[in-house]
């Protein structure tokens, strides 16, 4: 068998971990990439800056910081060991933490520009025919923004797909818990188990060109004529 049972589990894993992370970002990036998009408050930059962060910083870097922020003497695990949750490195849980913060400007940014690009002018007319900001955001704004929420959720995917850095620090290496293919395929490398290492990696290839493929598809088609 070309693959075996633990590189099943870590492909199962992976697929579960990028699924949650993925629509959990879009919940929490929709919201914060709105607000970077209309406001004109003085913390627009910072706010842009800190959610950009993790395309510069090294993974092991902001894994580290994670680890320490969510272990028992840091803030983050003072909070959870408070509400009987225990701490939260090396645990599945801590594991999509770390994704989240990691793919954080992977969502952020293709929303943030997506909303920019359907300006002021369309919320202003649903509201003259008496739509609600909310209601206007709904109907308006995120039909409009289709095209960032679709390239959003397909950056997310992959990129926590691909994680290794940050699962590594936060998550370890824990099979069936926190083993995801990446670290899969760094362990058969350490066990000169090549030939399962090439069927791995060759899928992950497959897998971003296929992503890239269709982002490029995408961008080409027509942006859709604002009223």
């Amino acid at each position: 068998m070309l693959l075996g049972p633990d590189d099943l589990k870590a492909i199962w894993l992976t697929l579960k971990l990028a699924s949650m992370t993925t629509v959990l970002l879009l919940v929490l990036a929709t919201p914060l990439a709105w607000w970077l998009a209309r406001t004109g408050s003085r913390w627009r930059a910072p706010v842009g800056a800190v959610v950009a962060l993790p395309l510069v910083l090294p993974p092991t870097v902001l894994g580290f910081y994670l680890l320490v922020s969510l272990g028992p003497h840091g803030p983050g695990g003072q909070v959870t060991q408070a509400l009987g949750l225990g701490t939260l490195p090396f645990t599945f849980t801590g594991l999509l933490v770390g994704s989240l913060v990691y793919s954080l400007p992977f969502a952020v940014q293709p929303l943030q520009h997506a909303f920019e690009a359907v300006g002021r002018r369309p919320l202003e007319v649903a509201a003259t025919l008496g739509a609600r900001p909310l209601d206007a955001f709904f109907t308006v704004a995120v039909p409009l923004a289709r095209a960032g929420f679709v390239t959003a959720a397909i950056l997310s995917f992959a990129h926590t797909v691909g994680e290794f850095g940050v699962v590594l620090m936060i998550g370890g290496n824990i099979p069936g818990q926190t083993r995801v293919v990446s670290t899969q395929i760094y362990g058969h490398v350490e066990a000169l188990e090549y030939t399962q290492a090439h069927w791995l990696a060759g899928g992950m290839v497959a897998f971003a060109f296929i992503v890239l493929l269709g982002l490029t598809l995408l961008n080409r088609r027509p942006a859709p004529v604002l009223p």
